[in-house]
């Protein structure tokens, strides 16, 4: 039995257990997903966009989808060791994709505001999610629509107009925890009105269990005027695998920060994408990939300027070790009504042993005349004049290669908004490298 042949047959079963979830609004976008899912394949080399990535590893095993959490024997302790520290936030936690209310705490929101889940929220208001659920997001691969034909759950977070929420909210999805193979499949949804302000930390971590595959779909509507700051921190077991398709909609002077640090995985997909459907529109893009062992970690993105009189800005850098293999794929078009776009783009990789291998792929397609833009992308080993430098200091060798790493990674970590996540993700570099840290 295919993968495909699996999670078709499994779907009746699935649809079977529902009960009265049968009847909601989720439920109808679910078995349209599934139709979408029934006529797609997999994506494999042969596909442009996945030419260096493998997914045969990923579809030889047939992920369990749940149509509950078993949350039994997860204390509030066991969530404190993956949570990001002295951050006073709201907390979420889901549980292989399904939100946990006992071990998520929220304070006091202001009036209009939604923090919780997206099943939840398809309960007490349908309207909303009609409106944007599937609208922002194509599902263009069958990865995308298998997840829309099983989430069951995920992040839904709504932002009226003109509210500011002062406090970050902090996202833990924990998955893993089971004797199965079990499939993850979160479907966020994230909706900032004109005016708003909103600091979100998405963190994917994995504890003990089998195999699993976390495949998730984030939907982003940034409203008139509004200010996202998105920090995604995934984390994940060894031998788990993610992938994660985020389409973001900007609307006019509206900015989006957007902050992708990757760790763990066997076999990692980011695709990030933003429409700039609107004048004076910032979006920034600041990637850190880190890969060791065999890891591999594929990041694609695409902005797309729709508009005239907006900028992007893109920085990716990559520390690759090991036999680990790294992906950058990053396109931007400038359409032809987009005037006076400000578009860079920048990917630098640096590899820690010679058998670490980069595949680095700019585009960048412009259909206007009067623009700025530039990609570029570098691939180097450790600067051996710098580290001679700093050991004529007296600095042992292996203290001189961790500053230079530090130093390498600055551009990225220093743009981070929430000060407390800067020196705890700058730890995560060291510990996963083995490295001594500074």
């Amino acid at each position: 039995m295919t993968p495909k042949e699996f999670y078709i047959e499994n779907f009746k079963i699935f649809q079977h257990k529902l009960n009265g979830e049968s009847k909601t609004v989720l439920n109808e976008i679910r078995k349209k997903a599934f139709n979408k899912f029934s006529s797609l394949e997999f994506p494999t080399n042969k596909n442009e966009d996945w030419k260096y990535t493998d997914t045969a590893p990923v579809l030889k095993h047939n992920f369990l989808p749940l149509e509950k959490a078993d949350t039994a024997g997860i204390s509030g302790d066991e969530i404190k060791k993956h949570l990001f520290k002295n951050i006073e936030s709201h907390l979420l936690v889901f549980i292989d994709g399904f939100l946990s209310p006992q071990l998520s705490s929220l304070y006091t929101l202001p009036k209009g505001v939604f923090i919780g889940s997206l099943n939840d929220l398809s309960k007490s208001n349908p309207a909303v999610i009609e409106q944007h659920l599937n609208k922002i997001s194509d599902q263009e691969t069958a990865f995308s629509a298998l997840n829309g034909s099983y989430a069951m759950d995920g992040l839904a977070v709504i932002i009226p107009e003109g509210t500011i929420l002062e406090r970050p909210v902090q996202v833990l999805f924990l998955n893993g925890g089971s004797s199965e193979n079990l499939l993850s499949v979160p479907r966020n949804l994230i909706i900032a009105g004109k005016n708003s302000n909103l600091k979100l930390i998405m963190s994917y971590k994995g504890y003990a269990g089998k195999n699993y595959l976390s495949n998730i779909v984030t939907e982003i509507f940034a409203g008139e005027n509004s200010v996202l700051d998105i920090c995604k921190v995934q984390d994940e077991n060894e031998n788990s695998y993610h992938i994660e398709k985020l389409q973001a909609i900007q609307k006019s002077g509206s900015v989006l920060n957007h902050y992708n640090i990757s760790f763990g995985g066997s076999i990692v997909r980011n695709d990030i994408n933003s429409v700039l459907d609107g004048e004076k529109i910032e979006t920034h893009y600041y990637g850190l990939y880190l890969a060791t062992g065999n890891q591999h970690m594929d990041n694609h993105t695409f902005v797309d300027h729709a508009k005239p009189d907006c900028m992007s800005n893109e920085l990716y850098k990559g520390i690759l070790d090991g036999n680990s293999r790294g992906v950058f794929n990053g396109k931007i078009i400038v359409r032809k009504d987009a005037q006076k776009t400000n578009a860079y783009q920048q990917n630098k990789t640096i590899l820690l042993s010679k058998n670490a291998t980069i595949d680095t792929k700019p585009q960048l397609e412009i259909f206007a005349d009067d623009v700025k833009c530039s990609h570029g992308a570098t691939v180097g080993h450790l600067d051996e004049t710098s580290e001679f430098y700093i050991r004529s200091r007296g600095v042992p060798q292996e203290l001189a290669k961790s500053m230079l790493i530090r130093a390498f990674a600055s551009d990225v970590i220093e743009n981070l908004k929430i000060e407390e996540l800067k020196e705890q993700i700058n730890h995560l570099i060291f510990e996963h490298l083995h490295k001594i840290e500074i």
